[in-house]
């Protein structure tokens, strides 16, 4: 089942609660948290705090996505916070498959990120350790960013080797979705859809989701 994961990051902090409600009446599946430090990118955004909140408001489950350095760090921060899922870069981490099994340990999803400019096959060894594979169709650290179209060509690659070796990992992809590059991602291959600015910053949130989700089934 392909689903949907609006970005928090595009919300207006003042009414989040309500405009967590208008996405989850439109039936967005998951909320995404886009966690920054000004270090790995240049914008800082929330921490556990918010995660916490978002918790408090609502049952979907909660996609946490660490741009940050060190994340090994803060992951049982994120744990508490009510995180399901939790992805860290490939570009930060030394010991990948250590902290994949690490995060797992805690009983929740793991999966690892990758920049468009990294190679997708960088990530084979630990294809059959993640819950999550996520690509980055933006450089990470802005939201708005426009779609960049070569990286369909790995989220094609991470389908045909979850075909060939029968791995359980889901596709997941970040950055400008929108109601057209949403098809092109789902036609490539991807399960989980992050949208912003395609949800957030439209007139009618609920409407919105709602469009989206229909463009992905």
């Amino acid at each position: 089942m392909k689903q949907l994961a609006p970005s928090i990051l595009s919300a207006d902090f003042k009414n989040l609660e309500q405009q967590i409600r208008a996405v989850e009446i439109g039936g967005a599946d998951i909320i995404h948290c886009d966690i920054m430090d000004g270090q790995f990118v240049p914008n800082i955004t929330f921490g556990p705090l918010i995660v916490s909140a978002v918790n408090s408001i609502t049952e979907l489950p909660i996609d946490v996505h660490l741009m940050i350095k060190t994340p090994e760090k803060r992951i049982s921060d994120f744990v508490k916070a009510g995180a399901n899922f939790i992805t860290v870069h490939y570009e930060e981490v030394i010991h990948l498959d250590r902290l994949l099994n690490q995060i797992k340990e805690y009983g929740i999803k793991a999966g690892v990120v990758i920049n468009p400019a990294t190679p997708v096959e960088l990530l084979l060894p630990v294809l059959h350790l993640a819950d999550i594979i996520l690509v980055m169709s933006v450089n990470p650290g802005f939201g708005g960013q426009s779609f960049l179209n070569y990286t369909l060509n790995k989220v094609e690659w991470l389908f045909e080797k979850r075909t060939e070796n029968n791995f359980g990992y889901k596709i997941e992809i970040d950055g400008g979705i929108n109601k057209e590059t949403i098809v092109k991602a789902s036609d490539a291959g991807c399960d989980i859809f992050v949208a912003g600015s395609a949800v957030f910053k439209t007139k009618n949130i609920t409407a919105s989701t709602t469009e989206l989700k229909n463009l992905i089934f």
